[in-house]
């Protein structure tokens, strides 16, 4: 493991991107926000980065107690990589950063990856509220949880348990809400987007 290396500058920034300011760390977070993930699972929602570069921001995040490695019991029985309780406080940082970076999107490159997860942040920021929204998408269904304080904040697949609403869309209106062109309270009322459930969440977004 290489020694990592350091801004030298006693301020709080400075050593802040000592730990995360390496090229693919926040978006590794980004993919671990959903919950442990295994290495190959991670390669393939990551278009782009190496295999040893990988490997090596993980092993970075180990050792400065952003991230944890361990076996799943049987029948699993494969080694995944999870946040710790000091990585998942990164979440804020990262909705900040995509806040900040709505502007940059522009309209999708014909070059540009995408995974249906990677909406989930920027739908997380439109929830009002505590509970977990399903959301359908051309490109698939996951699931946030909006309000949650431990625990992954999203997840691939529909919801584990019956949600408290079901959000349904298409991909550019996803993108427009990603943009912050438009709020996701506008879509729902302008019935763009598509809410089911008797939850407060599903009430909160029609404004029942």
């Amino acid at each position: 493991m290489s020694p990592r290396r350091s801004y030298d500058q006693y301020c709080s920034a400075a050593r802040a991107l000592d730990l995360v300011g390496d090229r693919w760390t926040l978006l590794i977070v980004r993919e671990l926000l959903g919950g442990p993930r295994r290495y190959t699972d991670l390669h393939a929602d990551l278009p782009g980065v190496s295999t040893d570069v990988l490997a090596s921001r993980l092993k970075d995040m180990e050792r400065d107690g952003l991230a944890t490695r361990h076996r799943l019991p049987p029948p699993g029985a494969a080694y995944v990589y999870e946040l710790s309780d000091r990585g998942r406080e990164l979440l804020p940082v990262l909705q900040a950063l995509g806040r900040w970076g709505e502007a940059e999107l522009g309209t999708r490159r014909p070059t540009d990856a995408v995974r249906a997860h990677w909406f989930a942040l920027p739908l997380l920021r439109a929830l009002e509220g505590e509970g977990v929204v399903e959301v359908e998408l051309e490109e698939g269904v996951f699931h946030v949880r909006a309000g949650a304080d431990t625990g992954p904040v999203y997840g691939e697949g529909p919801a584990p348990a019956e949600p408290d609403a079901r959000v349904s869309l298409d991909a550019g209106l996803c993108e427009a809400l990603a943009r912050g062109e438009l709020t996701l309270r506008s879509a729902v009322a302008s019935g763009a987007v598509r809410v089911s459930g008797d939850g407060p969440l599903a009430k909160s977004l029609r404004q029942d």
